[in-house]
């Protein structure tokens, strides 16, 4: 198990993230009887950050055995006071409402060291007994598809029902109310909501500045890129269909000066704006692949090779560019 080191990261970083969905949900909406989520203006898909950020929560808890440092604060189906009583505790404090500054500062440290989802995203920990807010340094944004996708609300047949039979205790009860129904009775509707494809791209950024105030590490900044590159590996479902991570660019910021210190400040507040290396066609550039559509005979995009993604060489000065790599298991420097 990796452990954490005590050195918080030096650098700035912006990464794209893609990842496509083939006949599935990749994000449904309660709001809308749990249909993907999309912009009624232009019809392109919407994958939230809360969702990203929750898959790459349960891959760090599996991956990492979900024990100190790399615990996750945000678990299934929680109570997340537990964990912030459990923080004045080991500290030595009262859980109480009414904690000093000081104590509140101390269960917020607690919290930081024992959490990776704490370190890397933050979170509000004054929800009962006070353990303060943190800022995370790594934030993501909503993913949203290149193309409009269409969603489906598609009916299918389930044989068989789950039907609560009054007066019936017994195994046996259950089945002689079987025995006694039509055939037909015994089936039922249900439905699903899907899309048939969409290819999502995904915008993060990392802060050293924030990292300094959690403690976010080399090793956890190595953490969320693993997350990144396996999240969906570790996520299947029949309503999500195939999800698939794409591609993985992350800009790291590493200065220009020839001065030491001016160089490590360059390399923390950054050498670009974020724009300049996250809108696509500046760097990154993801184009229709129109002669693998029309070989397919599809009218729009319906798997990845109906896209040809492109890097470009012209990065701002201080800026270097990181891709992930299957065949190492890493980032590896273009």
């Amino acid at each position: 198990m990796t452990t954490q080191t005590a050195t918080t990261i030096q650098n700035r970083y912006e990464f794209l993230y893609l990842f496509d969905c083939e006949n599935g949900n990749p994000n449904g909406d309660p709001d809308a009887g749990n249909a993907p989520r999309i912009d009624p203006e232009d019809m392109r898909g919407i994958v939230s950050d809360v969702a990203l950020k929750r898959r790459a929560r349960n891959y760090v808890q599996i991956a990492r055995d979900n024990a100190t440092p790399n615990a996750i604060f945000v678990e299934h189906a929680t109570n997340l006071n537990r964990p912030i009583v459990k923080a004045h505790e080991e500290t030595g404090g009262v859980p109480t409402k009414g904690a000093s500054k000081d104590k509140v500062r101390q269960a917020r440290e607690w919290m930081c060291k024992t959490f990776f989802d704490v370190r890397t995203f933050g979170a509000v920990m004054s929800t009962g007994p006070n353990a303060g807010q943190v800022r995370g340094p790594v934030q993501i944004s909503f993913a949203r598809s290149l193309d409009p996708v269409l969603p489906l609300d598609i009916s299918i047949t389930r044989m068989a029902v789950a039907e609560d039979v009054k007066g019936a205790k017994t195994s046996a009860d259950y089945l002689k109310w079987e025995n006694e129904q039509e055939e037909d009775k015994l089936r039922t509707m249900g439905r699903k909501q899907l899309i048939p494809y969409g290819l999502y791209v995904g915008k993060g950024f990392v802060s050293a500045h924030l990292a300094e105030g959690t403690g976010f590490s080399e090793n956890d900044l190595a953490l969320v890129w693993e997350a990144l590159a396996n999240m969906y590996d570790h996520d299947r479902s029949a309503s999500k269909g195939f999800i698939s991570r794409r591609g993985l660019y992350v800009f790291k910021h590493v200065g220009t000066d020839s001065d030491t210190e001016q160089r490590k400040r360059q390399a923390m507040l950054g050498c670009a704006p974020s724009q300049a290396l996250l809108d696509l066609g500046k760097v990154i550039n993801i184009q229709k692949n129109e002669s693998e559509m029309k070989k397919d005979g599809a009218t729009s995009p319906r798997k990845f090779s109906h896209y040809t993604v492109t890097v470009g060489d012209k990065l701002p000065a201080g800026v270097e560019l990181w891709v992930w790599d299957d065949a190492q298991s890493k980032l590896a420097k273009k």
